[in-house]
């Protein structure tokens, strides 16, 4: 039976980034620069395709980030930010090919209460965009779910079939010390 609270988070970021970022968190004009920039900068590198189309891009992620803070709010979370950081819960085959496994820093799930925390399965915009909302868990949720696999290894082959990962959301700052 998995144990959530031995489990981990991981934040996969390029390169020339600098970890723990939301670029929805700037005011709007500065976050197009800096998509533009990014993008001319890492010019064909998978993970810049959405900052090479931001005007299509921006609009989408400001209207997902809005929908899972308002999702997580209505199942008693308490978010500190109006916009997340991402991770992946345990790991992202797709992700450690873009950004390699160098580029990765993980948080222990037992430093970070559940009212801090949220999960989707599957990229959170992506979901959105199928589907026009996203399944979110708290992390008692997804722990219940858990619970029903041996190991989490077991559980991620299952849910790759389906998905590429589980995308968490952390919503306070203060455990992101790298």
């Amino acid at each position: 039976m998995i144990d959530i609270d031995k489990l981990f988070i991981k934040h996969y970021y390029h390169p020339s980034c600098v970890p723990f970022m939301n670029i929805c968190r700037l005011p709007q004009k500065q976050a197009f620069e800096l998509a533009h920039k990014m993008a001319e900068e890492n010019y064909g590198s998978e993970p810049f395709w959405r900052f090479a189309d931001f005007e299509n891009y921006y609009p989408g992620r400001m209207e997902v980030d809005n929908h899972l803070y308002n999702s997580f709010v209505s199942l008693g979370g308490k978010p500190k930010e109006n916009h997340p950081i991402f991770f992946v819960l345990h790991e992202s085959k797709s992700l450690e090919k873009w950004f390699g496994d160098w580029n990765v820093v993980e948080i222990k799930l037992q430093d970070i209460p559940s009212e801090h925390i949220s999960f989707t399965l599957h990229d959170s915009m992506r979901a959105f965009r199928e589907n026009g909302k996203v399944c979110m868990h708290t992390k008692e949720t997804l722990s219940h779910v858990l619970k029903q696999y041996g190991t989490i290894e077991d559980y991620m082959s299952e849910l790759t079939e389906k998905y590429y990962c589980i995308e968490a959301q952390l919503w306070n700052d203060d455990y992101c010390i790298e």
